[in-house]
């Protein structure tokens, strides 16, 4: 009986020592507030102090990738945006591994790691515009065109939004859809 009551006694002493173990580590040290700090490891973007530089210099460096035969880069603050132009004819994996080796090329550069590399035609041509009407001194207005033409594209029409012109059809179209 008495050995009993010992292993009962240290099963007890066993169980309650685990059970106050992994309620400290669950609970949150007073020090540290929950908050956990850590140091920036990755360098911040290089500051562009001259962004017509920057943009020739990475239009060059775009442009001496085989495959790539014209690019066009605009800076807004320290971020870039290059639009190359390719065959049109190639296959989209083809113009993806040449847009995989403009950003290889970038990541080398200063200035070109943080930039933002676009294979898209039409991008690439609103970047041309964008970067004609910086030259021509109408940097906010230019851009702002292109932004709005841009964001045109990308936002969907969709037909149940699209009401007819004709006030009779336009109220027939109003009906229908209070049916539904």
């Amino acid at each position: 009986m008495y050995q009993k009551l010992i292993a009962a006694i240290a099963i007890a002493a066993i169980t309650a020592g685990c059970g106050t173990v992994a309620r400290n580590e669950t609970s949150p040290s007073p020090q540290n507030n929950g908050t956990v700090r850590a140091q920036q490891t990755s360098p911040q973007k290089k500051h562009i102090a001259d962004p017509e530089k920057v943009s020739k210099h990475l239009e060059q460096l775009a442009m001496g990738i085989k495959g790539v035969t014209n690019a066009h880069c605009v800076v807004l603050g320290n971020t870039a945006v290059v639009g190359i132009d390719v065959d049109s004819k190639l296959d989209r994996s083809r113009v993806g591994t040449i847009k995989y080796s403009v950003a290889e090329a970038f990541h080398k550069d200063p200035y070109g790691i943080d930039a933002i590399v676009t294979a898209d035609m039409d991008l690439s041509q609103r970047l041309n515009e964008i970067g004609a009407d910086i030259r021509r001194g109408r940097p906010v207005s230019g851009f702002a065109e292109e932004m709005a033409d841009i964001i045109g594209r990308i936002v969907p029409q969709l037909p149940r939004e699209v009401l007819p012109q004709d006030p009779e059809v336009q109220q027939r179209a109003k009906n229908l859809q209070n049916l539904h």
